[in-house]
């Protein structure tokens, strides 16, 4: 097992760099960069740094500073008839006077040394943007997580139970309709109906907490959170429950047909001894296994639409935020941290499988 993980942490290297490459190349292609947005805000074309300090300021003073310099023709849009020295000195703040491939081994160089660098216009380390916004992400993909798995391992193990009844036949396609229906267009179903949209103002429309949340006691904060989180992790939780119930259900219907069960049965064991007592702990290792990566799937794949929906201020509103703004330092360096993050959960997904069953052998599978 040893060699397979060692393999598996090499792996990670190529696979990082490739994600980083091939994600560099194309933001190299991509209209719009930092450059063309301080043109833009300073020429009152957009608004995108509305809320980011710093950056529209420093504009403005490099545009007094700079432009007696004279006017020239520009490589950037809008730029047209701005003085040559003001644009090399923006390319310069921004490090696009070196060449390409030069600015790519600079930055994974600094990465790692786990130096991420410092986001264009918030002016604060992308080290600490990271660490101010996961704990929204982490809350939303932890509870979202937990509660499917609260509520598809005891359905999963009934429709097994019951398979091919009724029961089985409409919840089958009650979890097929809310996997098919988009994250985001449940979580704006669930904002009109019960946020004030149009019907019920049962839950807020924004937030994780309530503006005098800190004059609450301890119980009333705990009571606020809950019911700022309530609707955001009913939205991100939907999906998810299609998958792991149905694992569920087919993990139990295997076990159920070996032999090891008809013999416990023909002993005179009950139906709930056989059940929990022998096929429960074989049959929920492939489930209990595949925790991480289901936590990271939540945590990835619903975080931007769910956050920029509810006004939650996560990593996935940061991600869209910096995309809009082409803060690349900030892109680049979540792109790095979550793709080393997921690389090591794959290899830990992997240990969970051989911890739960030690009859897993994944070098064996290998040769």
């Amino acid at each position: 097992m040893g060699a397979y993980i060692l393999r598996r942490l090499l792996l990670i290297i190529p696979t990082l760099l490739g994600i980083m490459i091939i994600n560099f190349a194309l933001v190299q292609f991509v209209p719009g960069g930092p450059v063309e947005q301080v043109i833009a805000q300073m020429q009152g074309q957009g608004d995108v740094f509305e809320g980011f300090a710093g950056g529209g300021q420093d504009a403005g003073n490099m545009q007094s500073e700079d432009f007696a310099g004279g006017a020239s023709t520009s490589k950037y849009a809008g730029g047209q008839g701005l003085p040559p020295e003001f644009i090399a000195q923006l390319e310069k703040e921004f490090g696009f006077d070196k060449p390409p491939l030069e600015r790519f081994f600079n930055m994974m160089g600094n990465y790692m040394r786990l130096d991420f660098g410092e986001s264009y216009f918030r002016k604060i380390s992308v080290t600490e943007l990271v660490l101010e916004k996961m704990p929204v992400s982490i809350t939303l993909g932890l509870w979202s997580t937990l509660i499917a798995y609260m509520v598809s391992i005891p359905l999963g193990i009934r429709k097994a139970m019951k398979d091919g009844s009724a029961f089985d036949t409409w919840t089958s396609g009650i979890i097929i309709v809310a996997y098919a229906i988009p994250g985001f267009l449940f979580a704006i179903l669930l904002l009109v109906l019960f946020a004030g949209g149009s019907y019920w103002k049962i839950f807020p429309l924004r937030g994780l907490t309530s503006d005098g949340f800190d004059d609450l006691s301890a119980i009333g904060k705990i009571l606020d959170y809950l019911w700022h989180i309530a609707l955001p992790v009913f939205a991100s939780t939907i999906a998810a429950f299609a998958t792991l119930t149905l694992l569920t259900k087919n993990s139990f219907l295997d076990e159920i047909k070996k032999h090891y069960v008809m013999t416990a049965r023909a002993k005179g064991l009950s139906e709930n001894s056989v059940l929990y007592g022998h096929v429960f702990r074989n049959a929920m290792l492939i489930v209990i296994a595949g925790f991480p990566a289901v936590f990271i799937g939540v945590f990835f794949g619903g975080s931007l639409i769910i956050e920029t929906i509810f006004s939650l201020d996560g990593l996935g509103r940061l991600g869209f935020e910096a995309a809009v703004a082409r803060d690349y330092p900030v892109i680049f360096g979540t792109l790095f941290i979550f793709g080393l993050i997921g690389l090591v959960v794959g290899i830990l997904s992997d240990l969970m499988y051989v911890l739960v069953d030690p009859r897993i052998d994944f070098e064996k599978r290998e040769g």
